[in-house]
């Protein structure tokens, strides 16, 4: 399974100047209609410009954060060349600029991929006694210990990521490693053998602390009884509040759902939706929205995709369309053949 790295980390002393920009949103509209200024001079281009420029007299006056806000703007508008040639230039300097070269090395952006590099970045962020990267020590571990997981830059190994990975969730501390709470979750779920109580636990901490992916999790697990008394009330609240905010696995479940309670009409409208996302574009930005890993997406947009396409084959909730339902079957089958071969499997058993 491919994880994803964890976002830098909030510095108490730094408020990142997209987030600004957009908090100010409201403001720029509304002065817009007060003072007859021309709509380009408050678009996103713009405002990142004069941001830009802004930066480049703070680095001209000798500012020497300057330097790591310039670099982290250009990461966050995917100018990712210019970003790193920016924290390289910083890195000895700057914690922060350190920490995002161990991203972009280990993810491969504005650079080719290189782990071992990577890890040796995070590794340096772990291990400085620097009071500065005191907010920085468990995102910093929670990425080793998916280095350690998959195998890259450093020799496989689930015990120590597992290790890693507890430090980073610090008993459920929401200001520890968030991220790492709710991987604990799923690796407790699918190890062999499972933990199941333990990933019910970690879940419930990560869900608690805002994580998205994890409700959709404990929504599962309350349905199927995993790890917990079986709870379908429970279930469907859970997976109902993670699908309004947007996690398209507990969207997936819920047509599934819908479908197996004959609730066909709710069922067309609500996998429809789901099923139309488009499978290059949508998946990553989806991904990068929500923080849920592309895996699940991906497998939420197979559910409602097959499902979509049976209703439309019987005629269930809508007019029958075989020549349609062909196509959605054949897209649940792109987006992940081992599921959509399992949904198949089901129906020949009669069983959809």
């Amino acid at each position: 399974m491919k994880l994803t790295s964890e976002k830098l980390p909030k510095d108490p002393l730094y408020i990142s100047l997209s987030q600004n920009a957009a908090r100010n949103q409201n403001f720029f509209q509304w002065t817009k209609g007060k003072t007859g200024i021309r709509p380009d001079h408050y678009s996103h281009a713009h405002l990142v410009d004069k941001a830009l420029q802004l930066l480049q007299e703070r680095i001209r006056r000798g500012d020497a954060m300057a330097y790591f806000l310039r670099g982290q703007l250009y990461f966050e508008e995917g100018w990712y060349e210019e970003a790193l040639e920016q924290f390289e230039e910083i890195k000895e300097q700057d914690h922060q600029a350190t920490y995002q070269l161990g991203v972009m090395y280990y993810d491969g952006l504005g650079t080719a991929a290189d782990a071992e590099k990577g890890v040796e970045y995070m590794k340096k962020i772990v291990d400085s006694p620097c009071p500065k990267t005191r907010h920085l020590h468990f995102a910093a571990a929670y990425n080793l210990g998916r280095a350690y997981y998959e195998g890259k830059g450093v020799q496989r190994s689930n015990e120590e990521a597992e290790r890693l990975w507890l430090f980073a969730a610090d008993n459920g501390n929401p200001k520890a490693s968030v991220k790492a709470q709710s991987i604990l979750g799923l690796y407790y779920s699918t190890k062999e053998p499972k933990e199941l109580e333990k990933a019910f636990y970690w879940h419930s901490e990560a869900c608690g602390n805002g994580n998205l992916e994890s409700q959709g999790a404990l929504g599962l697990m309350y349905f199927y009884g995993q790890g917990i008394r079986q709870d379908t009330d429970a279930a469907l609240q859970c997976l109902k509040q993670a699908a309004e905010r947007g996690n398209v696995y507990a969207q997936g479940n819920l047509v599934e759902y819908y479908y197996n309670m004959k609730f066909f009409t709710k069922c067309v409208t609500f996998s429809k939706r789901i099923a139309d996302y488009d499978e290059v574009h949508d998946i990553p930005t989806i991904a990068q929205v929500t923080d849920c890993l592309p895996e699940f997406i991906s497998r939420g947009m197979t559910m409602a995709s097959f499902y979509y396409a049976r209703c439309l084959q019987l005629g269930l909730g809508i007019t029958k369309d075989e020549a349609m339902a062909k196509r959605y079957y054949s897209k649940a089958c792109r987006l992940n053949p081992e599921l959509a071969d399992e949904l198949h499997s089901l129906l020949i058993h009669q069983r959809i």
